[in-house]
């Protein structure tokens, strides 16, 4: 036989209110995980995984210059990251927001494939990525302020253009280096499917003189860590 106390001790509950310095910190937390290298993709590469009996067909010259290219192509994901996360922090529409984060999320993948396939070109990330994602962080914060079909249409500006450098890089890839080849080829379906996402949620055309600025500096990001 049991009996119910006759009172039940009062335990207050303790919700933490969120601190404006908050976001800061998750925005702070995501680049480290950006730059050191310590994101992790969702999706298999489409490389598949790097057999020890695997031979090495590639001359140190084809070496050196797939390198430079799968460098070029991980600059464009850190910057990517850091554009969408900007975006999406000054921008007041859920639904955009959560068709950036989704980007963002397959942008991850893209970032990690490259990680890797640096690492088994013997290479490294550039050592500029920190100065690329402060700026590429600011100008998606500018470009999330300035509405949803503008921050759209620069997105789907900005997926055209890594089409193009994609494009190219599969054109300079050697023909040998097949584990690069695979990972540019994902990653240009994703950044298609990106563009025509971005479209066709209002996407409005951004001004040529804005493209052109795009271009130009996008221009100098890839000589630039090409070999830094």
């Amino acid at each position: 036989m049991s009996f119910a106390p006759e009172t039940q001790k009062y335990r207050p509950r303790f919700v933490r209110r969120q601190h404006w310095l908050d976001p800061l910190i998750e925005e702070f937390d995501a680049s480290l995980q950006v730059l050191s290298g310590a994101s992790r993709a969702g999706r298999a590469n489409p490389a598949g995984t790097l057999r020890a009996e695997q031979p090495d067909l590639l001359s140190p010259e084809e070496q050196r210059h797939a390198a430079g290219l799968m460098r070029i192509n991980q600059v464009g994901e850190v910057c990517a990251q850091a554009l969408y996360r900007g975006q999406a922090a000054a921008c007041s529409d859920r639904d955009t927001v959560a068709l950036l984060q989704e980007a963002a999320a397959e942008e991850v993948d893209h970032l990690a494939w490259c990680n890797q396939r640096l690492k088994e070109l013997h290479s490294r990330p550039s050592m500029l990525n920190p100065v690329w994602y402060a700026g590429s962080f600011a100008l998606g914060l500018l470009a999330g302020r300035a509405g949803v079909a503008r921050s759209l249409g620069f997105m789907a500006e900005t997926e055209r253009q890594v089409e193009a450098h994609l494009e190219d890089h599969l054109n300079q890839l050697p023909r040998q280096d097949q584990r690069s080849r695979d990972i540019v080829e994902q990653m240009k379906k994703d950044e298609i499917n990106h563009r025509v996402t971005a479209q066709n949620h209002g996407a409005q055309e951004l001004p040529s003189v804005v493209k052109g600025l795009m271009t130009l500096m996008s221009r100098v990001m890839t000589k630039t860590a090409y070999r830094i």
